[in-house]
């Protein structure tokens, strides 16, 4: 079992857009798995290995993931005769807290207060919360990226391989836009939007906690950001379709997600029944 892992995180895993997630899947996986085979992977196994970790059942499914995505890979490759089926846990219900825009501006005024990150906490905010991007789309873009001309961010780099977790290209409105085009006069033309004295930021975590602990508020992670930008579409009377295509969702995802926000949700359906 640990060759599959191995190999898995050493040959694909390069090729795919997170490869630090799957090395660090493998990283968890590896003392567990060492001494067993492929075989040995069964409902059982996987349910025990839950209980070692101890994790979440989004931590567990995500390792167990990788687990699965290793043994088929070994089996695409040849190395294993047949594949194995390997239990996942249910995934986890999405999170629903979201900020009101009052709570969104204390967080705003909360993260201006830090010195090491008052330039681009609050940019990372703003692209957060009027994109409704995810995390790294948003660490990762660069201004190249933006077309300040046409009101426009694609948020996929060039060779950035395609994915399920899409990054749509969506436009800027005239609020943000000057925002981005005051942090474009302090930056470089190849350089990242988000940067801390012109270096690419690994993770935004540190800062946006101590921000959120200034703000007084709980339950807020840099995902609540992208909730928080489905949520007021949705509550504005966005067509879900388009919500989902702004946030680069499925439609069946935008609907599980934020149709309850929606004020036309089902009233279709009530409206035919009432009659």
């Amino acid at each position: 079992m640990i060759d599959a892992l191995e190999d898995y995180a050493r040959e694909h895993a390069p090729e795919t857009a997170a490869p630090a997630r799957i090395a660090y899947a493998v990283e968890a996986l590896a003392p567990y798995w060492a001494e067993n085979s492929v075989a040995d992977v069964n409902r059982h196994s996987c349910r025990a290995y839950g209980r070692y970790r101890g994790v979440s059942d989004g931590t567990l499914r995500r390792e167990l993931g990788t687990l699965r995505a290793a043994i088929n890979y070994a089996h695409k490759m040849g190395r294993l005769t047949r594949p194995v089926h390997v239990w996942l846990p249910a995934r986890p219900p999405g999170k629903s807290r979201w900020l009101t825009r009052p709570e969104a501006a204390a967080l705003l005024r909360a993260a201006k207060k830090s010195q090491r990150a008052r330039l681009h906490l609050p940019l990372f905010i703003l692209i957060a919360l009027h994109t409704g991007s995810r995390k790294g789309a948003i660490l990762d873009l660069r201004w190249p990226q933006v077309d300040f001309e046409h009101g426009l961010i694609d948020f996929n780099p060039p060779g950035r391989k395609r994915t399920t977790k899409q990054r749509p290209i969506v436009p800027v409105g005239p609020r943000l836009l000057w925002f981005l085009k005051a942090a474009r006069r302090r930056g470089t033309d190849l350089g990242y939007v988000i940067n801390d004295r012109g270096q690419p930021i690994a993770d935004i975590k540190k800062g946006f906690n101590a921000a959120v602990a200034r703000a007084d508020l709980t339950e807020v992670t840099p995902h609540t950001l992208r909730h928080t930008a489905g949520t007021w579409m949705a509550l504005g009377g966005v067509d879900l379709f388009k919500v989902g295509r702004y946030l680069g969702h499925s439609h069946e995802r935008t609907t599980e997600l934020y149709a309850h926000h929606h004020p036309k949700y089902l009233r279709d359906a009530m409206e035919v029944l009432d009659r």
